[in-house]
């Protein structure tokens, strides 16, 4: 009974959680994002090292942060430095990538071709689409891939978490693409590794970027079963 309860809450959780990328500026409550961060960190780890640390810009700090990024992508859009990201997209994940974004465009009124309209909504990364709260993951840059990957469990239940107490989400890779003006604003040592923001606050519900979900794949083109057949459900104990 409890663990048909439970997964039942998980699965309108997965169904609920979307990227937002249209805030209101009310600012969420800090003991409510503490709580937040407290259960994202109930993650699993490689030999239980918790590579991951969080730091959370609100007010004065996140409205310099903000302008910064900004300014920069204006002026020098095509200067990306990505500190830990792919080097390049190609089959599945190009064309998944390109679906999203033109289903994003195509839901604020972008048209393919109105590089004006796209620049615009693209810009809308690096403003946190108007979110009161910019939280940057950094992980153990001594673990390497280990590091990236027990950050990827707590990014996702940190997404959740929000979720769970109404505060929606976006995990974004645009903004450490600026690695130079994150370390500028947030305290980081070079043993750390940037590895994504996550902004928070509470959706503008009905705005247009809010309102399309981007679909996934079918679950026998991420799956496959090696061995014997297992029980059915009902047959569990």
């Amino acid at each position: 009974m409890n663990a048909t309860v439970g997964a039942g809450t998980l699965g309108a959780l997965l169904a609920d959680r979307h990227s937002c990328r249209a805030f209101r500026p009310d600012p969420v409550p800090t003991a409510v994002l503490d709580d937040i961060v407290a259960q994202a960190t109930r993650a699993p780890s490689w030999c239980n090292t918790q590579p991951w640390q969080v730091a959370i810009l609100s007010g004065a700090p996140l409205e310099a942060f903000r302008a910064e990024l900004l300014a920069a992508e204006r002026s020098r859009p095509d200067e990306a430095e990505f500190e830990a990201g792919p080097p390049r997209y190609v089959g599945a994940s190009l064309q998944r990538r390109r679906e999203a974004g033109w289903a994003l465009y195509s839901a604020v009124g972008a048209r393919r071709g109105d590089r004006a309209a796209t620049s615009t909504q693209a810009l809308e990364n690096f403003r946190f689409f108007g979110a009161p709260h910019v939280a940057v993951l950094s992980a153990d840059a001594h673990l390497g891939a280990y590091g990236l990957v027990d950050c990827g469990s707590f990014v996702s239940l940190l997404l959740l978490a929000a979720q769970a107490r109404g505060v929606a989400t976006i995990a974004q890779a645009a903004i450490v693409s600026r690695p130079d003006i994150v370390r500028r604003h947030v305290p980081l040592g070079s043993d750390r590794t940037l590895v994504c923001g996550i902004s928070l606050g509470f959706a503008v519900r009905g705005h247009p970027a809010n309102a399309f979900r981007t679909d996934r794949a079918p679950l026998e083109d991420v799956r496959v079963h090696i061995g014997a057949p297992t029980p059915t459900v009902e047959d569990h104990p």
